[in-house]
């Protein structure tokens, strides 16, 4: 029997795509000279989970679905149509579009494969890169999070913040790095594995897949635990919020870091901003769930969520559209708002023609 459909998981669609088309006009606005300290906290601190919140709601959404005679190879078919598709007509769409923009040539058929596997051809793809390697290790998360306890999870936990930290803050600085970095060429493979490991590794965001499977699974436990923890929800969220600011508020007053050089060490891979983003999303779900939400609030969520994929996937080109014509330094509120309202009408008008929105974000409706 089909379960009911749950609009928190649109609605949070709708917040993470909000939340990164934030992320990249920050990162537009950290290029003009003397971008707002406070303006850029809200574009690149505030919005930090809303990357890591895809896959949380992403995982949710499958297990939550999960039939019990599960196929793998259906599965594929079903998940390769709505990713693998998108994903290569995105990149080659990018990689032709940059060379109208930036002065650079379309690639050759080697590189391209190369920054088809390290997802770069632009840069938020590199989630449909990650998520393509969830999908294709789907029998293992089947496998963990039917087997999952509470003491399991923290472990997890603790070894996500273990491995991101690494990854973030130590790799970086190691002997094997330096070593590569003066015996190889800046252009080497190697190099570049090393360097691009964020869109490709995985292994960054495995624990808030499982925590997604983990709490679909047992949906009747997460929601007496919602309604019997509203306050607590609350608090996790504020204090995990106030520690992120906090952490990049003091790279800039204590060590005197630039904007953009704070948000390069205060994300969401930081052992706070894991944290963070388990608290978004349970915050999310609580308020989607049980809060009340104005009408018109509640229809623009569902725009929001309907379109999330798609304006996802666009709106890269809408931002280099506007820099053509905005000032992101002198209007970055604005051109925040433009960005947005342009990529969901184009959303709006390819979902109109069936064969296009399909190659586009794999659906025809």
């Amino acid at each position: 029997m089909k379960k009911p459909r749950l609009a928190a998981i649109e609605y949070i669609r709708g917040i993470s795509m909000l939340g990164v088309i934030g992320i990249h006009v920050g990162s537009q606005y950290l290029t003009t000279p003397n971008p707002s300290v406070e303006l850029t906290a809200l574009f690149e601190i505030v919005t930090r989970f809303c990357v890591p919140i895809f896959f949380f709601i992403s995982a949710f959404g499958l297990f939550y679905n999960l039939e019990e005679n599960f196929s793998y190879g259906r599965f594929l078919i079903r998940r390769g149509r709505t990713v693998m598709i998108p994903y290569i007509a995105w990149s080659l769409f990018y990689l032709k579009l940059d060379t109208y923009f930036y002065p650079v040539m379309f690639p050759d058929n080697e590189s391209i494969l190369e920054f088809l596997f390290f997802g770069v051809a632009k840069y938020q793809l590199y989630f449909l890169v990650l998520l393509i390697w969830f999908y294709l290790l789907m029998p293992l998360w089947i496998f963990i999070v039917k087997r999952l306890d509470s003491n399991r999870l923290i472990l997890i936990l603790i070894l996500q913040i273990a491995f991101d930290y690494w990854s973030s803050y130590i790799l970086p600085k190691t002997e094997f790095v330096a070593w590569i970095d003066s015996s190889y060429p800046i252009d080497s493979f190697i190099r570049r594995a090393i360097d691009w490991r964020v869109s490709y590794w995985f292994v960054h965001y495995i624990f808030i897949w499982i925590f997604g499977g983990y709490l679909a699974i047992r949906f009747e436990n997460f929601m007496e635990f919602m309604k019997s923890n509203k306050i607590s929800i609350w608090i996790f969220f504020i204090a995990t919020l106030i520690g992120m600011l906090a952490h990049y508020y003091f790279l800039i007053w204590n060590w005197e870091y630039r904007p953009e050089w704070a948000i390069n060490i205060a994300h969401q891979l930081s052992p706070i901003g894991i944290l963070y983003t388990i608290a978004a999303s349970i915050f999310c779900f609580e308020r989607f769930t049980f809060g009340s939400l104005p009408n018109i609030l509640r229809r623009l969520l569902e725009i929001f969520g309907k379109h999330s994929y798609f304006a996802y996937l666009f709106h890269p080109t809408a931002i280099m559209f506007l820099l053509e014509r905005i000032s992101v330094g002198e209007n970055p509120i604005e051109f925040y708002f433009a960005t947005l309202i342009i990529s969901i009408l184009t959303a709006m008008i390819f979902r109109k023609i069936p064969f296009i929105n399909f190659i586009l974000i794999g659906s025809r409706k």
